[in-house]
C-alpha cells in the first residue's frame, strides 16, 4: 500500500495558483493567433462593405431603387445560405426554439432597417459620407455593449484602459481622414477623372442622407449586440443568418411594397443594378455577415465594431485604383491613427483574455487542492 505521502504526491498535479512567468508569456503568446483570423476576417467584411457602398451608389445613380436592391439582394442571400446552411451541417441540426426565432427576426429587423436607412442615406448623399458616419458604430456599440454587460468599464486595469483609449483613438482616426486632407501625394485630382465629382452632379440631401446613416450606424451597433446573444444560446452561425434573410426579405418587401409606388422599378433594366443586387447578395451579405457572426461568436461585439472606421481607409484605397482618385496626406495619417487605435483594442482584448485564463486556472487549482485532504485522510483511515 503506498504511504500517504506518496498518495498526496500523487493526487497533487494541480497548476500552480500564480502562473510562472514563464507560463505567462507561453499564454500570451497564444492570444495573439486568437484574434489573427479575426482580425484578418472583418479586415475582409470592412472591405466588402466598402465595395457594395461604392457599387450601390453607381446603381442608383442609374435609377436603381435602392428598395428593389434590398429586397433582391436579400432574396439572392436566402437562396446560397439556406442550402449552404443545411449540407455544411452533416450531424443532426438543433431545433430553433421560439426564443431563438424571435430574437433572429428582431436581429433581421435591425438589420432590415439598417440595410436600407444606409441604402437610403448613400442615395441622398454620397458613399464618402456613409464611410465617414460608420465612426459612430463603435461609440454606439461601446456604449450598448456596457449596457447589456458585455463589456466592462474597468479603468483600473491595462486591458480597459488600452480598450477605452483604442476606441478613442480609432474616431480620432477616422476624424483624421474625414476633416483632414492635406496635400495630394497620388493621383491629383483632374475635373475629367474624379469619380466623386462625377457622383456629386446627381441631386443631393446631406442633411436627411447624414441622418438616415447616423440611424443605420445606431441599428448596425445594435445588431451585433443580438447577434452575440443569439450565438451564445445557439451558436450554428449559417443556420441563423439563413433564417435571418428569410426574415429579412419578408420584411423588406413589405417595406417596397409600401414605400416604392413605381411597379417599374422592380425590374432591373440598368446592367448596374443587377451587379449591385449580385454583388450584395453574394459579397455584401452571404460574405460578409458569415464573417462577422463568426467573428462575433469568437471576440465579442466591441472587437467587431472597431473595424468600422476602417471602411474610410478602404474606400480611399479602392478610389485610388479604380477610379484614380488622389490619396491625400489625410487619409494616410488617419491609417496609420486607426491602425495603432485597433492595436490597442486587440492588445487589450489579449490582456482580458490572459486574466481570464489564470482566473480559471486558480479556479482548478483550488478544486484540486480540496481534494487532496480528503485523499490523505482515507489512507490514514486505511
Amino acid at each position: 500500500m503506498p504511504s500517504p505521502t506518496h498518495a498526496a504526491d500523487q493526487y497533487s498535479c494541480a497548476p500552480e495558483r500564480n502562473p510562472t512567468p514563464q507560463r505567462r508569456s507561453e499564454v500570451g503568446s497564444m492570444a495573439w493567433p486568437i484574434f489573427l483570423l479575426p482580425f484578418v476576417g472583418m479586415v475582409a467584411a470592412m472591405t466588402a462593405l466598402a465595395g457594395n457602398m461604392v457599387v450601390s451608389k453607381m446603381a442608383m445613380s442609374n435609377g436603381t431603387s435602392f428598395y428593389i436592391i434590398s429586397v433582391y439582394s436579400n432574396a439572392l442571400a436566402t437562396l446560397v445560405l439556406f442550402p449552404t446552411a443545411f449540407i455544411s451541417r452533416r450531424s443532426k441540426i438543433p431545433p430553433v426554439s421560439f426564443a431563438v426565432a424571435w430574437k433572429i427576426f428582431l436581429l433581421a429587423l435591425c438589420g432590415c432597417l439598417a440595410d436600407i436607412g444606409s441604402y437610403a442615406g448613400i442615395n441622398y448623399s454620397s458613399p464618402t459620407l456613409g464611410s465617414e458616419l460608420l465612426n459612430l458604430v463603435p461609440g454606439f456599440a461601446y456604449i450598448l455593449a456596457i449596457i447589456f454587460r458585455m463589456e466592462t468599464l474597468n479603468l483600473t486595469k491595462s486591458s480597459g484602459i488600452l480598450k477605452f483609449l483604442g476606441t478613442l483613438v480609432l474616431v480620432a482616426g477616422a476624424s483624421i481622414v474625414t476633416l483632414y486632407k492635406g496635400a495630394a501625394i497620388l493621383n491629383k485630382p483632374s475635373v475629367l477623372t474624379s469619380s466623386v465629382e462625377v457622383l456629386a452632379s446627381v441631386p443631393q440631401n446631406w442633411v436627411l442622407g447624414g441622418t438616415l446613416i447616423s440611424i443605420a450606424a445606431f441599428l448596425t451597433a445594435a445588431w451585433s449586440i443580438v447577434q452575440t446573444t443569439i450565438l451564445k444560446i445557439y451558436p450554428l452561425e449559417m443556420i441563423i443568418l439563413a433564417i435571418y434573410c428569410v426574415f429579412v426579405t419578408i420584411q423588406s418587401s413589405v417595406i417596397a411594397l409600401i414605400a416604392e409606388k413605381d411597379l417599374n422599378a422592380w425590374k432591373l433594366k440598368a446592367e448596374m443594378g443587377l451587379v449591385a443586387v449580385l454583388y450584395a447578395g453574394l459579397i455584401n451579405i452571404s460574405f460578409r455577415l458569415y464573417l462577422m457572426s463568426w467573428c462575433l461568436s469568437r471576440t465579442g461585439p466591441l472587437f467587431v465594431t472597431m473595424f468600422n472606421p476602417l471602411v474610410i481607409v478602404i474606400s480611399a484605397i479602392i478610389g485610388l485604383i479604380f477610379f484614380n482618385e488622389a490619396l491625400y496626406v489625410g487619409s494616410v495619417a488617419g491609417s496609420v491613427v486607426l491602425v495603432i487605435g485597433l492595436y490597442a483594442v486587440v492588445l487589450g482584448k489579449a490582456k482580458e483574455n490572459l486574466v481570464k485564463e489564470d482566473i480559471e486556472e486558480s479556479k482548478e487549482h483550488s478544486l484540486d487542492h480540496h481534494k487532496v485532504p480528503l485523499l490523505q485522510d482515507r489512507f490514514e483511515e486505511a
